[in-house]
């Protein structure tokens, strides 16, 4: 944590940009926000809200642009060059952990929505982000903080010049119990070596990360446990779910910029567990089976991983006649191979049966080009274009739901920009995107909780179209503003239900809206920001009966915060997050509330290398929700299965002291 300098908040993308929804945030601006988590960080892209349905450890929840992103699907995510989303994951497809992120190492986040950009590939139909570490500190740092419920943190970061580079490291600590009436106990541990000379266009760096957790969890429970009494807001309906995790990488970048060309490569390997205990619907299935509860319906999903990819790209910068042309082209490739990926049936952790247990390998090969062509100096145009092929290979529990599958699609990109006139740029997008599906849904044939109901096989990807109208402007010295209104249509969204091992494909479906993202820098001691955003997602097959709705489709949202520094010795932020409502259900008959939450900082310079900041969450103690759903389960006692409101709190008003030392 350091103190904001709001003068360096923003970087100018005029005669950058290929759409008005792509920008960068600076390590400045996340400097300025109080996250409670790490997975936070990417609220800082405009539109995009992260939440939590469950332990800490687990990966968030995420909302942009009418979707229920559920843990990663269609926002593809990277760090230090390595992809974070996990395909044909345990517990959900494009599973997006960034536990293992630690914010005061973040350099930039550069982000882009809509699958109108030939360089972003799987689930990058909704947006994407690269996040990238520093590769130079100004100085060493060492922080600690303190907080209730027995949080505390302590980070030690530098990156000391070594051999005519710089050896960044960063180390972690990390213990949090929470409000829950079952302490979460999250100890967690991350870890960061990185070695680099140079610039990100024009050097090479090396990167190790390491990250290890393991957490008891509190899941989201029925409205009606709350209502009865049965258990408080906080309280839990299995003290004994939670998850044990862990990630390792190892990643090369090497960059060379030449007079008129530039070439870039990118190689990784990374090795990651998941062991997740999870009980949503606590007795029903139990007493279907039994007529009573006696281990109830608590299930894991654990999975084994080792992966690796490689990313290269060479652009050279030429003239055509009287125009000055951008040519890039790209090979992307990457294999995944999980042995095992399952789903048990367990109580109290301990394993009772099978579900299914299958060993994957999953193989994928991505080209692109781009031609960038200035046909004046006031209009450019970026023609796209991107093959990828997939190739799945399932060795499953259950014979009947062994195969291989394989599948390529082509999707065209193009972007017309006008301007710069008067710092105001004009942006028309079009493109084809995609996301890939779990490869087990590929080959599937029968229902492997039975072994018996048939199960109808899923394409392994799904095509996506996107349109975009955007501008970009500074109406006023310091005042940065983008708009963008835009389209997505989807021909349908396929998801891979881990909780019952089955594939479904669900209707297609359209999405619309408009975001306004705002930065002012009033002076050189304030900054305002201020990112709105508002969708509309419906099923695009009308279906009166059923409903045109799309669950969890979010409406509206807004992040609107205030910064302050230079304010003599102090500094401080003050950030207000609006989650809006949600259907539930397709009839919209349902709908989840919706949330207000404002975070605070105020910060003290001790000295030029010391400094204390208070950060305040949910300052004014509101009563809201994380998530909401809605679907059926049966408590221990009850007689019948019951649908109803199923929730997970907001933590509630939580103060965190951190003391903050640069040597």
């Amino acid at each position: 944590m350091s103190a904001v300098e709001v003068r360096a908040r923003a970087e100018n993308l005029e005669g950058i940009a290929a759409a008005g929804s792509e920008g960068v945030v600076s390590s400045q601006r996340l400097a300025a926000v109080p996250i409670l988590r790490p997975g936070e960080a990417l609220e800082m892209v405009p539109g995009l809200i992260v939440t939590q349905h469950a332990g800490d450890g687990k990966a968030n929840q995420y909302f942009l642009r009418g979707f229920n992103l559920d843990h990663g699907t269609d926002f593809a995510t990277f760090v230090g060059g390595v992809p974070v989303n996990m395909p044909t994951h345990a517990h959900g497809q494009g599973y997006t952990d960034l536990n293992f992120l630690i914010p005061e190492l973040v350099d930039r986040i550069a982000f882009r929505k809509g699958p109108y950009f030939a360089e972003e590939g799987d689930f990058a139909s909704a947006g994407a982000a690269h996040i990238d570490y520093f590769r130079r500190m100004d100085a060493s740092l060492a922080q600690i903080t303190l907080g209730e419920k027995g949080y505390a943190r302590s980070l030690l970061a530098g990156s000391p010049e070594i051999g005519g580079g710089n050896l960044l490291y960063g180390l972690e600590l990390f213990h949090n119990d929470g409000p829950w009436a079952v302490p979460e106990n999250y100890r967690k541990f991350s870890g960061v070596l990185r070695y680099s000379q140079g610039t990100r266009n024009d050097g090479f760096s090396l990167t190790g990360m390491a990250y290890r957790g393991q957490w008891t969890s509190t899941d989201q429970i029925a409205q009606r446990a709350i209502d009865s009494g049965l258990v408080g807001r906080f309280g839990t309906l299995d003290p004994t779910t939670g998850g044990e995790t862990s990630r390792f990488s190892l990643s090369g970048e090497w960059a060379k910029r030449w007079a008129s060309a530039q070439t870039k490569a990118n190689v990784w390997w990374l090795k990651s567990s998941l062991d997740l205990w999870s009980n949503f619907q606590y007795c029903l299935n139990d007493y279907a089976r039994s007529g009573t509860c006696d281990t109830g319906d608590q299930f894991k999903q654990g999975e084994r991983r080792q992966a690796g990819g490689f990313a290269l790209s060479h652009t050279v910068f030429d003239r055509w006649g009287a125009f000055e042309v951008e040519n890039r082209i790209g090979l992307q490739g990457r294999i995944d191979r999980l042995y095992p990926v399952g789903l048990y049936a367990t109580a109290g952790r301990q394993t009772v049966g099978a579900v299914r247990e299958d060993r994957v390998t999953q193989r994928s090969l991505g080209f692109w080009a781009q031609n960038e062509t200035r046909w004046t100096s006031w209009f450019r145009s970026i023609h796209g274009l991107r093959a990828d092929a997939y190739d799945f290979d399932i060795d499953a529990s259950l014979a009947a739901n062994s195969g291989r599958a394989s599948d390529q699609m082509v999707t065209p990109k193009l972007a017309l920009i006008w301007g710069p006139w008067q710092k105001t740029e004009l942006y028309l997008n079009y493109g084809h995107g995609f996301h890939s599906n779990d490869a087990r849904g590929t080959t599937i044939t029968l229902d492997p909780a039975d072994g018996t109901t048939p199960v109808q096989r899923v394409k392994p990807l799904v095509r996506t179209r996107g349109y975009e109208i955007g501008l970009r402007s500074e109406p006023l010295p310091g005042w940065r503003s983008t708009v963008s209104l835009w389209q997505l249509d989807a021909a349908s969204e396929l998801l891979f239900v881990g909780d019952a091992g089955t594939t479904e494909a669900s209707r297609p479906s359209r999405r619309r809206g408009v975001e306004w993202t705002n930065l002012y820098v009033l002076a050189d001691w304030l900054a305002i920001d201020a990112d709105l955003a508002w969708s509309h997602a419906r099923f695009r097959d009308h279906n009166p009966v059923v409903g045109d709705h799309i669950p969890g489709a979010v409406t509206t949202t807004a992040n609107i915060g205030l910064t302050l520094d230079h304010l003599g010795p102090w500094f401080g932020a003050l950030r207000l997050r609006y989650f809006g409502p949600r259907p539930l259900v397709e009839d919209d008959s349902v709908r989840s509330r919706a949330s207000a939450l404002t975070n605070l900082r105020v910060g003290y310079k001790i000295d030029q290398r010391t400094q204390l900041a208070l950060d305040v969450y949910n300052l004014f103690d509101r009563q809201a929700n994380d998530i909401e759903y809605w679907y059926d389960s049966q408590l221990r006692g009850e007689t019948a299965a019951s649908f109803d409101r199923h929730v997970h709190p907001t933590e509630p008003r939580t103060l965190r002291l951190t003391l903050s030392h640069r040597f």
